[in-house]
């Protein structure tokens, strides 16, 4: 038991900050009740069936709609863990204390000042990986119900994030960012707004890179029929292709059809000046780009090269 139990730092820390701790367990357990409400909400209704042969939610079940509704604001919510740990760790934890000059008092207690801010920095670190994989387990409880709907799919900003590991990594690097610019800032207000635009950047960043980091696939097809892909594929491109292969704008020929003089109005001379246009820039086939759901863990795709003669 002595081993486990805290002790000089690490136990000045939980007590000092001690109703933040149960501030972010009331979080919890508020959001475990609200979440848990909805499920039980939503079970009251049963799922209709639909003719392929799987079940969707009923069109009067409020429940889900709730729940639905929920998610959404939780997945955006989540987002914001990272800044308020950072902001947290930056601020009252370090750059407080050299402010108001606590932290010489720790320094008297027979220990330096990395193994003071190493101590505080573990016992933080610890508690906010267990209140983030905390409520990343009360987000799973809504997940595996409205996974698929927008904007709950997997590949979603904040549902990407708050359903896998991504979350953890980004409270570890806002501990690290914060402690960083708590030490070098040294003012509390000051060292919250630095972390909080340094930690905004990081998640603005990568949201907006991270479906460049693995290569796509490609499906191609008849200009006429939609292209069949995987189920629960994450899209993020579309478009024609010419008898060349090179891609080919669809809103050319839209955008020709329908600001033509006569035409616009009429749906049936619309289609055909519409096909019209795609035969002369000779279109051929369409093509569309996704990421399947293996990439949510990351799973390396190889590109395999032709082989040359």
């Amino acid at each position: 038991m002595s081993t486990l139990a805290l002790r000089g730092s690490s136990w000045v820390t939980v007590r000092q900050y001690r109703r933040t701790l149960w501030t972010a367990g009331a979080l919890v357990l508020l959001s475990l009740a609200v979440i848990g409400g909805l499920r039980l909400w939503d079970g009251q209704t049963p799922d209709r069936y639909v003719q392929d042969g799987s079940w969707v939610p009923a069109d009067e079940n409020r429940g889900y709609e709730m729940l639905r509704l929920a998610m959404e604001y939780a997945s955006q919510a989540m987002l914001l863990l990272p800044l308020l740990v950072g902001a947290f760790v930056a601020g009252p934890l370090v750059a407080r204390e050299y402010e108001s000059g606590t932290y010489r008092l720790g320094l008297t207690q027979s220990i330096g000042p990395a193994a003071w801010l190493r101590a505080k920095l573990l016992t933080t670190g610890g508690a906010a990986l267990a209140v983030t994989l905390a409520l990343m387990g009360v987000f799973h409880i809504a997940w595996n119900r409205v996974s698929g709907t927008y904007p709950s799919g997997w590949g979603d900003r904040g549902t990407y994030e708050a359903s896998g590991v991504v979350l953890l990594g980004y409270v570890l690097a806002a501990v690290a960012v914060g402690a960083l610019v708590g030490q070098l800032v040294r003012r509390t207000l000051l060292a919250m707004a630095a972390t909080g635009v340094v930690m905004g950047v990081v998640l603005l960043g990568l949201g907006a890179l991270r479906w460049g980091f693995l290569a796509t696939r490609t499906v191609s097809g008849p200009v006429g029929p939609s292209l069949m892909l995987p189920e629960n594929a994450r899209v993020t491109g579309s478009g024609l292709l010419t008898a060349t292969g090179e891609r080919f704008e669809e809103s050319v020929c839209w955008n020709e059809a329908t600001t033509t003089s006569g035409v616009g109005d009429d749906p049936e001379a619309w289609g055909k000046w519409h096909d019209l246009c795609l035969t002369r820039h000779g279109v051929t086939s369409r093509y569309a780009e996704y990421h399947p759901d293996s990439h949510f863990w990351g799973v390396t795709q190889i590109r395999q090269k032709p082989a040359t003669g």
